[in-house]
């Protein structure tokens, strides 16, 4: 097996298992163990994947975020019980912002459901979903492209996002902690921010299994949200903090 299907292998695996080990994948692909570091490094350097001790994992680190190729083919069940819900936040007539996410690009995808809309955003896999949509504005947020989050970002985005307004902006975070959302990607970072500034309102989607950790960046406070919106019931620190903090919380099970 050559290393390019090699590594899409280990990649395929990924998408299957979330993590890898280091001595299995030897056995599978009967090489040694240094081939698999090697792979696992290229890997890693495309930002495809996090090493840890004996393998690697796609699972978000404090300064790792897996690809978008692993996200959007991963909870689909749990993506479409938090779009339900934030589509009942959208009303015809709407002007909307969507960020990047794979949580975010089943909602963009499913706008049309509540055309005639205006849509902005700098998440690729909703340009492509809705370009050819009838009844909807789409406004395509350009800058520089970044293949792992399938997404626009930096001074190009910004400048554009701060001469727009909106009537709600749909923001997804890899962590959340206490009451305090965080990312691990500053350029990620600045885009949020942006959009929550030039929206009446914002809403947080969220997977349960974000909460109770951190990332290099503090994006924001959750009183900044109007809304909350999570697939089942977090852990029970993350739900008294909310609580104590007064912030709107939505269970989509």
């Amino acid at each position: 097996m050559k290393r390019d299907e090699r590594q899409q292998a280990i990649m395929d695996l990924l998408v299957e298992q979330g993590s890898v080990d280091l001595e299995d994948l030897a056995q599978r692909f009967v090489v040694s163990k240094m081939t698999i570091h090697r792979d696992l490094d290229e890997l890693e350097q495309a930002g495809v994947l996090r090493k840890i001790r004996g393998g690697a994992t796609t699972e978000a680190g404090t300064q790792f975020e897996s690809d978008f190729r692993f996200r959007e083919r991963r909870s689909g069940a749990a993506k479409d019980r938090m779009t339900d819900e934030a589509l009942k936040l959208v009303e015809p007539g709407m002007t909307v912002m969507v960020n990047d996410g794979s949580t975010a690009a089943v909602l963009g995808r499913r706008l049309v459901e509540k055309r005639p809309l205006t849509v902005i955003t700098n998440n690729a896999a909703i340009m492509d979903a809705l370009r050819d949509e009838s009844g909807i504005t789409l406004i395509a947020l350009g800058g520089t492209y970044s293949a792992k989050f399938n997404a626009y970002f930096g001074v190009v985005t910004e400048d554009a996002l701060d001469r727009l307004r909106a009537d709600i902006a749909f923001i997804s975070v890899p962590a959340v902690a206490g009451m305090e959302a965080f990312h691990m990607d500053d350029e990620v970072v600045r885009a949020k921010r942006a959009m929550q500034a030039s929206a009446r309102q914002s809403c947080l989607l969220i997977n349960h299994t974000r909460f109770e950790r951190t990332a290099l960046h503090k994006l924001c406070d959750l009183t900044d949200y109007t809304a909350i919106i999570t697939d089942d019931t977090p852990p029970q620190a993350a739900l008294d903090a909310m609580a104590e903090g007064g912030v709107d919380l939505i269970v989509a099970n």
